[in-house]
């Protein structure tokens, strides 16, 4: 028996296969259910913790590549702007050098006004501190604790003799530091790479990484790696604005009180801010503390209070506008995951903790929503590029045949 067209009739799938439940007699559904959730998080965990030592392996590689895509996610405007999409524009590898080359001056430019401050700053403050301290010393004379000079003058003995029972330890810190610094040299170089080629062809790289996987996959792959680089653009932007506000309030403040340093502190906070929460407030009490041993326990405490200020304003009304719409993560998960950042990685978990949680947490909300069905035609040409085969016109009239061949024979002429 054959179709109106010759060809015989399709055969119909075979109906799937039932699954069969294995039931164990004299085990109860919860304690099967129990232990099928304890082995896949055992599995899971194990999985994760050794992911997380071979990731410590190459942190000298990770780290700055990691770096790199924030500061693209920060300066990536400027490029679609000397390159833009569809117009006459600069070549895009050259906007990219040209925004590299323009990050490189500002930073420069800033790490050298700093540098001047506390070059002009530190002999007053050193002459403030050591005020201060004799000043200290005369009250704790004068106070309930009557600590003379000779005393305090054998405290401080007992405190370098400490330091030099503890001179091998001191000596391999400072090596550790060496090693630090040379490793800083070659992540700051990876960065520059790192951030042209993500700027220059971040999506060719992008389309490669998406081809790595299966292509029924590849679309949701693709989506998820686009809603993941709004949130992290979006949650480095609302930082940026958020530190910024921190570190003009701080550094104002302290420049109205007369602290000295107060533009590297200024700075000091800013950079803070780029963690969350805590970032801020953490740095923040350097300021105060310099505006102890400088001004005075009252000048601290209006040091303090100011702080305290900056703080509740990003609390309150910086971080509910900006990174609320950013992160979309309640205040107590992004406190958790700083601290299991910190507990992971040191200073380098508490930066990308945050941004990490955001963008998991967008990835596998996206994950979860069911896929958007394919109209017929969609489905076919999803089929055709599978197969590599030219996609067929759709027929127009009920008596539309197309010469060569039937709709169905993608080898036939249109």
């Amino acid at each position: 028996m054959t179709s109106a067209d010759g060809l015989p009739p399709a055969r119909p799938a075979p109906p799937a296969p039932t699954p069969v439940a294995v039931v164990e007699p004299g085990v109860p559904t919860g304690l099967r259910v129990l232990g099928g959730w304890s082995w896949r998080l055992l599995v899971t965990g194990v999985v994760g913790f050794y992911l997380i030592q071979l990731l410590g392996l190459f942190q000298v590689l990770i780290v700055p590549v990691l770096v790199a895509l924030l500061v693209v996610a920060l300066v990536r405007p400027l490029v679609d702007v000397l390159a833009p999409q569809g117009r006459r524009g600069l070549p895009r590898p050259l906007a990219s050098l040209i925004t590299i080359l323009l990050t490189l001056a500002v930073v420069g430019g800033l790490i050298g006004l700093i540098s001047q401050q506390i070059a002009v700053g530190f002999p007053e403050l050193q002459r403030q501190a050591a005020a201060g301290l004799r000043e200290l010393q005369s009250e704790l004379a004068r106070g309930p604790l009557h600590l003379s000079a000779d005393r305090l003058a054998e405290l401080i003995d007992r405190a370098t003799a400490g330091l030099r029972a503890n001179s091998d330890g001191l000596v391999s810190g400072a090596l550790q530091v060496t090693s630090t610094a040379g490793h800083v040299v070659t992540g700051f170089f990876l960065v520059l790479f790192s951030g042209y080629f993500f700027l220059s062809g971040g999506r060719e790289i992008w389309s490669w990484v998406v081809s790595l996987f299966p292509r029924t996959a590849r679309d949701r792959v693709n989506g998820a790696g686009e809603r993941a680089w709004d949130t992290l653009t979006s949650f480095v932007r609302a930082t940026l604005l958020v530190a910024l506000v921190d570190g003009l309030g701080v550094g104002i403040s302290a420049a109205l009180l007369g602290v000295p340093l107060a533009l590297p502190l200024g700075l000091l906070v800013f950079i803070g801010a780029f963690v969350p929460i805590v970032g801020a407030l953490l740095s923040g009490s350097v300021a105060v503390l310099v505006a102890l041993v400088a001004k005075g326990p009252i000048v601290a405490a209006l040091m303090l209070a100011a702080v305290v200020v900056v703080q509740q304003v990003e609390s309150h009304v910086l971080q509910p506008f900006l990174l609320g719409r950013a992160v979309r993560v309640h205040p107590l998960a992004v406190i958790l995951a700083i601290g299991a950042g910190v507990l992971l990685a040191g200073v380098v978990g508490a930066l990308f903790a945050v941004p990490l949680v955001a963008v998991v947490n967008v990835v596998a909300g996206y994950l979860r929503e069911p896929a958007d069905p394919l109209d017929p035609e969609q489905a076919a040409a999803a089929v055709f590029a599978t197969e590599g085969a030219p996609v067929p016109e759709p027929a127009v009239g009920p008596a539309a045949e197309p010469a060569g061949g039937s709709a169905a024979d993608p080898a036939g002429e249109p």
